[in-house]
């Protein structure tokens, strides 16, 4: 027994790595399912695929039999499913409660998997679960409900309990503010979110993301010409679409640096910039070598700590999409009539983005090149995170737990990417405390080919949760 906090560390981590190891097979099964997130499947309220999906969830989630639990899958016309769990708390405790959040939708698929493995054929290989979807985020069901079954099986005690899984995070979370004001109040008031969603620096400790960038996305449309013309009898007279576009992305961005100007930044606060300063010690070279690059490309600076800041508190612009351009196998020698890119504009986690939404249009569609036609569509933004500092209590059950299960220290973790579901439930739950992490380390290659989910750091992350929610129970009595 932990004589600090009462709490068998061992039994725990050898239930929560039976109880994953007997979830593996159903899991897989559901990896399987071709879904994909509203935004990239037309059909998705049609086809039954996401519903599949959840259906399937609710079905695992049943069958753990948790003691005191109610489970309900959602799926409220116009809306894709939303799958909710309440569990009482251990011996009637209904003060405080932990809210579980994740997410069962997925990307597509992608191309460039290696030989052997696909989105939809999952496959274990040294430990690791290739599949979409996998790390990101299915398998944050499992571990909330393998995080809560433990605790019952051990005869530990809990608080009581909402998970929330919806199956909209992919395409932006806009359904799920439908789903929480109609189950506001089953869920009541939140002393905790825990949120499975995120990354990890590496797969030797616990890591708790303490920010995440938001964002401003849209397609930018640019046109010269009604239809296409002779490229020959056109170019000199007619300028080209393309040209258009990147001038308009140097308004962004500076085209020898990727440096992005100043309308879309902020002050990094000092708290959080000697974080940072740790995390890159601790993470070092990783933060570079982390990614795929391809022959001799090189990252856009050495530095491990500008690199790091540049990934979670700088704006970044990125072109993840073009339409206009034919294949270039089969393109003739036309002067194209228009280009559409589609901007992802990454902004640091304290950016207002309805603020940086409107300076984007702004700037887009001000003194356009030739007076062009500069048509945004699909135009949203969504909010970054910055956490709330966490009571003493709660960081010392975190720093315990990593050393617990994985025999080091905790570590902050800021992170790129965004869950603007995180800064809506800080706002809703100004009192909640936030623990943000995820299996999402180096090459797990969320969006991309190669997807995988680190098994045996997953199961430790799910040790550290049990950990955690049962030790928190007593600090939420009143």
């Amino acid at each position: 027994m932990d004589q600090q906090q009462g709490i068998p560390a061992e039994q725990i981590n050898s239930l929560v790595n039976k109880h994953f190891d007997d979830a593996l097979p159903k899991f897989i099964e559901i990896l399987k399912i071709p879904s994909q997130s509203r935004l990239f499947d037309p059909e998705y309220l049609t086809n039954g695929l996401l519903q599949k999906t959840a259906e399937e969830f609710r079905d695992y989630v049943l069958a753990a039999n948790l003691k005191n639990a109610k489970v309900e899958l959602l799926q409220d016309e116009g809306y894709s499913p939303f799958l909710f769990v309440e569990v009482d708390g251990s011996d009637g405790q209904t003060d405080g409660t932990v809210l579980f959040y994740g997410h069962m939708d997925k990307q597509p698929p992608f191309n460039g998997w290696k030989e052997g493995l696909s989105a939809y054929e999952p496959k274990i290989v040294d430990d690791k679960l290739y599949a979409r979807g996998g790390a990101d985020d299915h398998y944050s069901i499992l571990g909330a409900v393998i995080a809560v079954r433990t605790i019952q099986e051990l005869g530990l005690k809990h608080p009581r309990i909402v998970m929330t899984f919806e199956a909209d995070e992919e395409s932006g979370s806009l359904h799920i503010d439908h789903y929480l004001a109609k189950l506001k109040e089953k869920i009541g008031a939140v002393d905790l979110v825990v949120c499975l969603d995120s990354g990890c620096g590496n797969y030797e400790q616990l890591w708790i993301t303490t920010t995440l960038r938001g964002m401003v996305g849209a397609c930018v449309t640019v046109k010269v010409l009604d239809e296409g013309v002779h490229s020959g009898d056109a170019s000199g007279v007619v300028p080209s679409s393309f040209r258009i576009q990147r001038l308009l992305l140097d308004r962004i961005d500076n085209p020898n640096t990727g440096e992005v100007i100043e309308d879309f930044q902020v002050n990094i606060p000092g708290e959080r910039y000697l974080q940072a300063q740790k995390a890159a010690e601790v993470l070092g070279k990783t933060i570079l070598t982390k990614f795929p690059f391809h022959g001799t490309t090189q990252p856009t600076t050495q530095d491990y700590f500008k690199a790091y800041l540049n990934r979670i508190w700088k704006a970044q612009l990125s072109v993840v999409g073009a339409e206009g351009l034919p294949l270039a196998k089969t393109a003739g020698n036309v002067l194209r009539p228009e280009t559409t890119l589609k901007y992802s504009l990454r902004l640091p986690p304290t950016k207002d983005p309805k603020e940086a939404e409107a300076a984007f249009v702004k700037i887009l569609t001000t003194n356009v090149p030739y007076n062009a036609t500069v048509k945004i569509t699909g135009l949203g933004s969504g909010s970054g995170f910055n956490a709330p500092q966490n009571q003493p209590y709660l960081d010392q059950l975190i720093q315990s737990a990593s050393q617990k299960f994985y025999k080091k220290d905790a570590q902050t973790l800021g992170e790129g990417g965004s869950i603007p579901l995180m800064n809506t439930l800080k706002e809703q739950y100004p009192k909640a405390q936030f623990i943000v992490t995820g299996v999402l380390g180096p090459n797990s290659n969320a969006h991309g080919p190669n997807e995988f989910l680190h098994i045996p750091f997953t199961k430790s992350l799910i040790s550290c949760i049990t950990y955690i929610v049962t030790g928190l129970q007593i600090h939420l009595k009143k």
